[in-house]
């Protein structure tokens, strides 16, 4: 049976990927090739559809990494049945983070009820400034000054709020859709976390495997050693910033009681929390040492800012490149970097990436760098074998005498 051109039906069979069974005509495409670009395609779609969904996910595979030998435990109490622990442990992490969640929602709720009624009776009898602005260098008499004009008298804070309500209305209303906003996609990203977090914990050994597979194929030499890096990385690098991070909460709430700071727990938890950002702690108690050089106890205040300046100059240079470098043991430079660089890209999700990724820049140059080293060894062991060689000639033997008939 033929077509409208005389060729047969079986013709027709013809792909542009590749030949259907029977017939003799090459693809326009090589298979693999196709194959090949297909799976690039499909790779870049599913990035540019669930790019948003990126940073729940490594937060996920940063907490399985993180807490996997704990999760082992559970485990093994529960029978080794990986369905019913990864239940239970999704149930304990979310307890960790909704408990903390609702202590910070109420204590905020305690501070705002303790400034609105301050709020209540400035506005119904004028507030004088504290006593410590006043005696700020420079600016204090300015805010002395400003003070004066807009909260020293009775009702000046309601007419101060009406002015700012009713000139900025529009821009209040769209700060507050904002931030509604970004409060349901914090929502949905957690959630999001949570149900990834699940499915790790659940198949996640599955998926390791087929990775080491893979990764052995195309890294046959190299797979075991990079492979480990990263989970070992991960894992020393939660562990070493919690560490640190509650250290510095200690020992500078410790340093702000003896400094006499009011609320020095509170302050304490807060550069707890500051720690794990690059730059936090120093920070927090800067502005703290500039509030007890302000309020009158000059010598507090500078003693608080030299002590905090020397516990994380020991810190940065010998704790933190310990504990966060993991097994590759990074320098200050790289952790920095990777600190800095990962908060800024992706906020607080970066903060165990970054780290991760100086971890595998340094291991794969250390790679290299050990590999053109031995390369060089043998080179130069060649070059000497060589020398011996042509130093070391055979011994010729003596001529042999002509034998005669007298002989």
């Amino acid at each position: 049976m033929s077509d409208l051109h005389g060729e047969p039906s079986e013709h027709r069979k013809q792909r542009w990927i590749g030949t259907s069974a029977g017939s003799s005509r090459l693809p326009l495409i090589p298979s693999v090739s196709a194959a090949r670009w297909l799976l690039l395609m499909v790779i870049v779609a599913a990035i540019y559809f669930f790019h948003g969904f990126i940073v729940p996910v490594l937060a996920a595979l940063i907490i399985a990494f993180a807490s996997d030998p704990l999760f082992e435990d559970l485990k093994r109490r529960v029978g080794n049945r990986r369905p019913l622990a990864a239940a239970i442990a999704i149930l304990l992490i979310l307890a960790f983070i909704i408990v903390p969640l609702v202590f910070a929602v109420s204590y905020v709720l305690r501070e705002a009820e303790s400034w609105i009624i301050w709020a209540t009776q400035a506005n119904r009898f004028g507030a004088p400034p504290p006593e410590w602005i006043t005696t700020l260098p420079v600016v204090g008499e300015w805010i002395v000054g400003k003070w004066h004009d807009y909260l020293g008298k009775p009702g000046d804070i309601g007419q101060l709020i009406q002015a700012v309500s009713g000139e900025n209305i529009g821009s209040i209303y769209r700060t507050a859709l904002a931030l509604g906003g970004k409060f349901f996609n914090l929502v949905l990203a957690l959630l999001f976390m949570l149900i990834a977090l699940f499915f790790i914990y659940k198949d996640g050994h599955k998926f390791a495997g087929q990775l080491d597979m893979i990764g052995e194929r195309l890294f046959p030499e190299r797979w075991q050693r990079i492979s480990r890096v990263v989970p070992a990385t991960i894992s020393s690098t939660v562990t070493g910033m919690t560490l640190i991070a509650i250290g510095e909460g200690l020992v500078l709430g410790t340093a702000y009681w003896l400094a006499g700071v009011p609320n020095f727990i509170t302050f304490g938890l807060i550069t707890a929390v500051m720690a794990l950002i690059p730059g936090g702690a120093p920070l927090t108690f800067t502005l703290i040492s500039v509030y007890l050089i302000a309020r009158g106890t000059p010598v507090h205040g500078l003693g608080l800012l030299a002590w905090g300046t020397f516990e994380l100059f020991i810190v940065d240079k010998t704790l933190r490149p310990r504990l966060v470098g993991g097994p590759i043991k990074l320098p200050f430079l790289p952790t920095f970097f990777g600190l800095v660089g990962g908060v800024k890209t992706m906020g607080l999700v970066g903060l165990f990436v970054g780290p991760v990724l100086m971890a595998l820049i340094v291991a794969i140059w250390r790679e290299w760098v050990l590999e053109a080293a031995s390369s060089e060894q043998a080179a130069e062991a060649a070059r000497h074998a060589d020398d011996d060689a042509e130093v070391v000639t055979p011994i010729s033997a003596p001529p042999e005498r002509p034998v005669t008939s007298g002989d």
